[in-house]
């Protein structure tokens, strides 16, 4: 299946919006979106998981490194999901705690603005 992805940024934050499956074949998509944003010096990033179907760990493997970079510079990495299947795969695999996991875009960037504001880094 195809995948979709879409970049926009609501209040300072990059969103992207994924729809279809991210699997072995698809996740290379969704980490050179990750990767065009964090080279443009985004640090503060939601990935919108909620039409999303699938999820393989080719695509988890994308989230931990994008998340892991993030860190480095300060930044974070929120997802939005509210599918039960996707919250299972998280929960199984132990990153349902790894990764701030909101049900709405507007509740991760809130969160996003509300962790911006503690930074002493930012404007």
């Amino acid at each position: 299946m195809n995948v979709q992805i879409k970049n926009t940024t609501k209040e300072g934050a990059l969103v992207i919006h994924v729809e279809g499956e991210l699997d072995l074949y698809t996740a290379s998509r969704l980490k050179d979106a990750l990767a065009e944003g964090l080279d443009g010096g985004r640090r503060w990033v939601v990935v919108d998981l909620l039409e999303v179907g699938f999820l393989d760990s080719t695509a988890l493997g994308v989230l931990v490194g994008t998340m892991r970079r993030l860190k480095q510079d300060s930044g974070s990495l929120h997802l939005v999901m509210n599918d039960p299947h996707l919250t299972k795969i998280f929960r199984i695999t132990g990153f349902e705690g790894v990764f701030p996991i909101h049900e709405t875009v507007d509740e991760a960037v809130k969160a996003v603005k509300e962790s911006r504001s503690t930074d002493p880094d930012e404007d």
